[in-house]
Formats: structure tokens, C-alpha cells, sequence
């Protein structure tokens, strides 16, 4: 896996942006739990990526690397899924994952009708499609953008316009990860992503 940081400043507001390519499944899993590693109560991560991105995947590495209880899928149906902190897992006390998925929600103001606020104070929030929708919520946030290196593009569909009258409803699975390469850019805004995180120790050719 090649990390070349194109330093600060690099997306627009962001404190530094990090790009990240990756040829497995199983790299994406052990980035995201070395990120994991790093996180605590109350960060904000928003990800953002076309079906079969990765984004299902990346979340279930960040809940490794919390020790929280298993079994984390695409929230689609339910919007959040709360995964709370195990006390025999490897961080004993730590932050709960709480995954939500925001492809259905056309504004802020829907967001806050599910009150991740609530559960803010206890837990890393991961918001799915989240991007132009839960800035509100934390004066800091990560961004994440997942692409694939061929198939769908990397534009984000607006939820509001996923449906039309008549047209079948096209859901929103991340399908389960192959092997094809990916890109995967970090962007840090705020106090709490003032520098990049070190993500395990990892440097550049090396997971």
C-alpha cells in the first residue's frame, strides 16, 4: 500500500489530506483498525463512496479496533446501528460505534431527527453518505472517501433523488469487498485532526 500525503490544506477547509491505495479487502480492514486505534469519544468520521466502495468493509475494521460487539453490516433499513464496547475486547471502557447511514436523508435537519447528539458523548459516530449533512454536528470531523479503481463513478448520489415515481428503489448495499484496488483519501478538519494520525506506524509501501 502506497501513502503519498499531499501535505495541508490539500481539501477544501481541511487541516491535511491523505491518499491511500490499497489492493485488498483485508487492507482496508487493517487500515481502518489502525485508525481505530486513535479514535475516541466523540470523533465524528464521515464516509463517502460508490456501492461496493469499501465503506461497509472500513466500518467493520474501525469496530475491530474498538472492541466492540461484532456483527457490523450497512445500516440501510434502520438508518443506525449501535455497537457498544465490549468489556473482554481489547479496549475495556472504550468509545461505543454507533453506524449510521445517511443515504436516505435529504438534509441536516433530518439527521438531527435521529439525535446522534444523544450519542455523541459516549461513542465514535460513522456516518455513511454523510457528507453536505452532519458537519453540525462536531466543530472536527475525518472524512473518508472510498473509490474504486474501475466500475461505478465516484459521484454521490443526492438521497432525495434516488427515487423516482414509478422506478423500482435501488438499495443501498456495499457488497461484500473483492481484491480490486482501491483509493482511499482522509481529510482531517478541525482541532482534533490539527495533524494527521499515524495510523499504526504505518509508512509509505507498507501496511
Amino acid at each position: 500500500m502506497s501513502l503519498p500525503d499531499t501535505g495541508a490544506g490539500a481539501g477544501s477547509g481541511a487541516n491535511w489530506e491523505l491518499t491511500l491505495r490499497v489492493s485488498t479487502a483485508d487492507q482496508t480492514h487493517g487500515l481502518a483498525a489502525a485508525l481505530a486505534s486513535e479514535l475516541d469519544t466523540g470523533d465524528l468520521l464521515v464516509l463517502t463512496g460508490e456501492l461496493g466502495a469499501g465503506k461497509t468493509t472500513f466500518t467493520q475494521g474501525l469496530g475491530e479496533g474498538l472492541g466492540v460487539r461484532s456483527g457490523v453490516i450497512s445500516p440501510t433499513f434502520v438508518l443506525v446501528r449501535i455497537h457498544p464496547n465490549l468489556p473482554d475486547g481489547p479496549r475495556p471502557g472504550g468509545p461505543d460505534l454507533v453506524h449510521v447511514d445517511a443515504y436516505r436523508l435529504g438534509s441536516a435537519s433530518e439527521i438531527d431527527d435521529i439525535d446522534l447528539e444523544n450519542t455523541m458523548d459516549s461513542a465514535v459516530t460513522v456516518v455513511e453518505w454523510g457528507r453536505g449533512r452532519v458537519e453540525h454536528l462536531s466543530e472536527s470531523r475525518l472524512e473518508v472517501d472510498l473509490h474504486r479503481a474501475i466500475g461505478l463513478p465516484a459521484t454521490e448520489p443526492h438521497p432525495a433523488a434516488a427515487v423516482h415515481e414509478g422506478e423500482p428503489e435501488v438499495l443501498d448495499f456495499d457488497t461484500d469487498d473483492d481484491d480490486e484496488p482501491r483509493t482511499i483519501v482522509m481529510r482531517g478538519f478541525g482541532p482534533r485532526w490539527a495533524s494527521r494520525p499515524a495510523l499504526g506506524g504505518i509508512t509509505e509501501g507498507t501496511l
